[in-house]
């Protein structure tokens, strides 16, 4: 009887640190600073936009309002990744940012493209970006396969390589709860709130 208690408590034991390594693997506590005059650029597709809420609420807006920062809206309705990274080259030659928050790749997954390209799509962003001198916010994105919402490896293997401060939960949350949704995938305006939340808590704004 003692035997099956203690093999019970290493069972318990391991799954416990299980859920506390992946759920460190999605998110990081590291803060990025800035101040009044910073910009922000918000990068993405349908989920930057706003898809499925009025605009003010998309969560670019929403962030915008917290900081009184100026945060620049370029999400794209059904971009793809690569297109996404032609566009972000176009973006980063005109103007500096101070930030950008990378939230991208969701329709390469609904598409069922391949993962090495999206993966390598990913990381060529955030190596643009970071040459062109802005930090990196980057949001895992989740799955989209019939009861699946969790975030996609690919998102927290990135993280890991990259180092960059990222926030791979918030997605997953979103996507997981209907009442915070428009459609299948994309929030509604309290979803799109959940997100500028989550996102404002990686930020630390100096005077």
């Amino acid at each position: 009887m003692s035997s099956m208690k203690y093999l019970l408590g290493v069972l318990i034991a391991l799954v416990g640190v299980f859920v506390f390594m992946k759920e460190g693997n999605q998110t990081t506590q590291e803060k990025i600073v800035l101040d009044k005059s910073s910009v922000v650029l918000a990068f993405g597709d349908s989920l930057t936009y706003g898809f499925g809420a009025p605009k003010e609420y998309s969560y670019p807006s929403i962030l915008e309002r917290k900081t009184s920062l100026e945060i620049v809206n370029a999400g794209i309705n059904g971009e793809v990744s690569s297109q996404g990274l032609a566009r972000l080259k176009t973006i980063l030659s005109k103007r500096e940012f101070d930030l950008v928050i990378l939230c991208h790749g969701g329709n390469d997954l609904i598409k069922k493209l391949p993962q090495n390209n999206l993966k390598s799509n990913l990381l060529e962003m955030i190596r643009l970006i970071q040459n062109n001198g802005a930090k990196v916010l980057f949001v895992g994105v989740a799955n989209f396969e019939m009861f699946d919402f969790e975030t996609n490896e690919v998102y927290d293997q990135i993280a890991q390589e990259t180092g960059v401060v990222y926030d791979g939960i918030t997605l997953q949350k979103v996507e997981s709860d209907r009442s915070l949704k428009s459609d299948y995938v994309h929030p509604n305006a309290k979803g799109y709130e959940v997100m500028a939340n989550a996102f404002y808590e990686k930020l630390e704004i100096r005077q």
